[in-house]
């Protein structure tokens, strides 16, 4: 009995423990973000003196220069063209690729297989000459194609592990049946394949989304004209250009991560879901 209480008393210390230092990082990632929130109610003067009390003189004044001083909804309206574009190319190519990569044997695939897994080593920072150069010839600076194509390319790699990882886990017998009953490739990839795959697609979805719409390095490279800016893009400017005005920077801030909490908020179970099946099936 005693050695019963012993190892019950032992798991109550280590899940303190755990749970302790699960508070611990979940204070470091919050508290930012509330920081942000609160200054953005604060004159400038306020933020400078005081940035982490409470607003003495609640303002909301920070919110409409944002808007007043910056285009900040045209700003928005290229992020989502541009991360909408990429999430929707990356879902398509990537359930098609990882598709025939688990379904079909050929020639020189397992050196396909070892190209995908190695160029996620590769960061965005050694090609961004030869694809600056290459959009260039192209005419495509400052055009959305310019982000979208480079970033399409570079998140594909990620898509496709992950969704071959969950298609590797989904029984075959049902796509042979499929085929017996007379559907071609094409109808077992679209009512079988993709129905079946929805929490690996949210999961791509997801992840592609915010890492184009955080993307600032490839906008910069890219785009050149304010006019065309995305919304992360504007708000180096804001940094910038307004740098004395920390009011304003964190009310633009503000503006700016809101849409990323609140997808990641709404499809949280999906990243989960999608992560872990794809892990254990594959």
């Amino acid at each position: 009995m005693a050695a019963v209480d012993t190892k019950r008393k032992k798991i109550k210390i280590s899940n303190g423990i755990i749970y302790l230092i699960l508070s611990m990082w979940a204070f470091t990632t919050i508290f930012p973000f509330a920081w942000i929130i609160n200054n953005s109610f604060k004159p400038s003067r306020e933020v400078i003196n005081s940035s982490f009390s409470l607003p003495i003189e609640f303002t909301i004044e920070n919110y409409r220069n944002a808007f007043d001083k910056l285009n900040i909804l045209e700003a928005y309206k290229n992020s989502f063209l541009i991360s909408g574009s990429v999430t929707i190319g990356v879902m398509v190519l990537a359930s098609m690729m990882a598709f025939a990569m688990t379904r079909y044997q050929f020639r020189g695939k397992e050196l396909l297989n070892s190209l995908i897994m190695a160029s996620l080593m590769f960061p965005v920072f050694s090609t961004i000459i030869p694809v600056f150069k290459m959009m260039s010839q192209a005419s495509l600076i400052n055009h959305p194609l310019s982000v979208i194509l480079p970033q399409v390319a570079g998140n594909l790699s990620f898509a496709v592990v992950v969704m071959m990882g969950y298609l590797m886990g989904i029984p075959l017998e049902m796509e042979e049946a499929a085929y017996m009953e007379g559907a071609h490739v094409g109808k077992v990839f679209t009512r079988i394949i993709i129905p079946l795959s929805k929490p690996a697609l949210a999961t791509v979805a997801i992840f592609c989304f915010l890492w184009s719409y955080n993307d600032l390095f490839t906008q910069l490279i890219m785009i050149r004209r304010r006019t065309q800016y995305p919304i992360c893009a504007l708000l180096n400017e804001i940094s910038s250009k307004y740098g004395t005005d920390y009011g304003l920077m964190a009310s633009s801030i503000a503006i700016i991560i809101i849409p990323v909490i609140i997808v990641y908020i709404l499809l949280q179970k999906n990243i989960i879901k999608g992560l872990t099946a794809g892990a254990i099936k594959g």
